[in-house]
């Protein structure tokens, strides 16, 4: 998912971030990827990538509706929506999807039938498939210049390794 983020060229490194909506380290996280979408603007790609944990009866679902959100014009807004609130999440599962929806001007009845039609499916499945291919264990996970950085466990200096990363990348 990268609606914010311009269309990649060959000079603009990637910054794949491996998240899941039901994960409060990846509600931690946020506040690194909003920096690094500050410092960088449109000279970083920066592409949330879905990696639903079993241990979050949700999580799949959630990644589904932030694809909705996506065809709808506002991914990022939904994924900060729900991940603020993922306490509630937990509690109310996919009626609280579509609420996050309705809350933000979204069509609430068009995410409720993508839940229900799986219309997202593939994607997600698809990014877990991958994320699982290259050591993918837990989220957040950063992946920028072929390098995988581990945030399930600490992410005590990931954004200064991610920013080390970047500029070194930027200025190749």
């Amino acid at each position: 998912m990268s609606d914010s983020s311009p269309a990649p060229t060959a000079a603009t490194p990637v910054l794949d971030v491996w998240c899941e909506l039901q994960c409060p380290d990846c509600r931690t996280a946020l506040d690194d990827v909003r920096a690094l979408r500050a410092r960088y603007g449109d000279r970083l790609e920066l592409r949330l990538r879905h990696f639903p944990l079993e241990k979050h009866k949700h999580s799949f679902a959630a990644a589904q509706a932030a694809e909705e959100a996506v065809e709808q014009g506002r991914g990022w807004a939904y994924v900060e929506a729900v991940l603020a609130r993922v306490e509630e999440l937990d509690r109310r599962g996919e009626a609280f999807l579509v609420e996050v929806a309705g809350e933000l001007g979204l069509d609430a009845e068009e995410f409720d039938t993508a839940l229900i039609d799986g219309r997202h499916i593939l994607i997600v499945d698809a990014d877990q498939a991958e994320g699982k291919a290259i050591g993918v264990t837990g989220t957040p996970t950063y992946v920028i210049g072929g390098e995988r950085l581990d945030g399930g466990k600490s992410q005590e200096g990931l954004r200064g390794r991610v920013e080390e990363i970047a500029d070194r990348l930027l200025a190749e």
